[in-house]
């Protein structure tokens, strides 16, 4: 059995081509890399075969790691509304494979990973990867070629370390659940009872 200070957490960065992910195993303070890599969606013509892909991925990396919690970076608002549907589909993919295992579910927005990582909302991609390499001290051999895998990883060290700290615990207003969302937030479901 863990004890309460060391979890598993799992991060992902959804994609419809290409879906990153990270895993980190942490130990009070410490966060370790665990795997790292990516889903390649491109030879799937179909989008449902994507999406059937992407769930069979996410649930196999689930069986093999048993992660404890989920991070995964919230869609971002395009202009291409097509775009924005197939990419909250593989989210939703993801995030109903974790659920089939009862993981808990936190999503987070790219302006806050990035400043999480590196201290600036803005940051490049490449700028996250160089913080995760020397965070996690990852050889330079190890570091994937896509950065959607960087991505993912960051999800997760952007929950560990807004989770691990006294002064970011839930108390921050974070829900883990569907019924501590609806518990905290009774006006805002339809169909509630009081």
């Amino acid at each position: 059995m863990k004890h309460v200070s060391e979890r598993i957490i799992m991060g992902i960065d959804p994609g419809t081509i290409i879906m990153g992910y990270g895993l980190l195993e942490v130990k009070g303070q410490e966060a370790k890399l665990l795997a790292l890599g990516t889903i390649n969606l491109n030879k799937f013509d179909n989008h449902y075969l994507r999406l059937r892909r992407i769930f069979d991925r996410v649930l196999g990396l689930i069986d093999e790691y048993h992660p404890d919690e989920l991070a995964i970076e919230a869609p971002f608002f395009g202009k291409n509304v097509q775009s924005m549907l197939k990419l909250g589909r593989a989210q939703g993919v993801a995030m109903a494979a974790a659920l089939t295992r009862d993981i808990p579910i936190t999503e987070y927005v790219p302006m806050r990973i990035k400043q999480a990582i590196t201290g600036n909302g803005a940051a490049s991609k490449e700028q996250v990867a160089g913080m995760l390499q020397r965070y996690l001290k990852i050889p330079e051999g190890d570091m994937p070629k896509e950065l959607d895998a960087t991505d993912g990883l960051a999800a997760a060290l952007c929950h560990h370390f807004l989770t691990s700290s006294p002064l970011t615990s839930s108390s921050a207003g974070a829900t883990k659940t569907w019924s501590d969302f609806v518990r905290q937030n009774p006006t805002r479901v339809k169909g509630q009872k009081d």
